[in-house]
């Protein structure tokens, strides 16, 4: 059982500034941790919630433009891409994650050519039609030649098919 004073957190019945930490628990599988705390002045208990507050992912656009790095985005593209195809939700979470955690590891700042470039490599892996489909968009395909191209470079062993953003 713990029982610090900290200053800052505020009581949120008499506002006093001064509250002390009465127990600590793990929640949310671990990503946050749950604080009952006590007032100095009142005794009033109540919870508080700490999470780790991660720096946001910038993504540069060609244009120059900076934006949020947007998951839900990357999963509707994917979702679309994937439509019929033998590739469910759990497995576009899996993949926005891995690109995700990637852009994490490179710093917080990734350009939208090398988000796009993520997102093909791994769904390569995943499931080549979806692979095509998304190819077509992203690298914005004008005709059947393109197509044949890109099919070509998955048959080929070692074939890097993301080469032409």
């Amino acid at each position: 059982m713990l029982a610090a004073s900290l200053s800052g957190v505020r009581c949120p019945i008499c506002q006093l500034a001064e509250t002390r930490v009465i127990d600590s628990r793990s929640a949310d599988d671990g990503a946050a941790i749950r604080r009952r705390r006590e007032c100095s002045s009142c005794q009033r208990r109540f919870n508080t919630f700490e999470r780790i507050e991660e720096a946001p992912i910038v993504v540069v656009k060609r244009s120059g433009e900076r934006e949020p790095f947007d998951r839900e985005k990357i999963g509707r593209g994917l979702l679309a891409a994937s439509k019929g195809r033998p590739v469910d939700g759990n497995d576009v979470e899996r993949l926005v994650c891995g690109v995700e955690e990637e852009a994490r590891l490179l710093g917080g700042e990734v350009t939208s050519e090398w988000v796009g470039l993520a997102v093909l490599e791994r769904l390569r892996s995943l499931d080549e039609v979806s692979y095509l489909r998304f190819a077509s968009v992203y690298k914005s395909f004008t005709d059947v030649d393109d197509f044949e191209r890109e099919a070509r470079l998955i048959k080929l062993d070692g074939g890097e098919a993301t080469t032409r953003p």
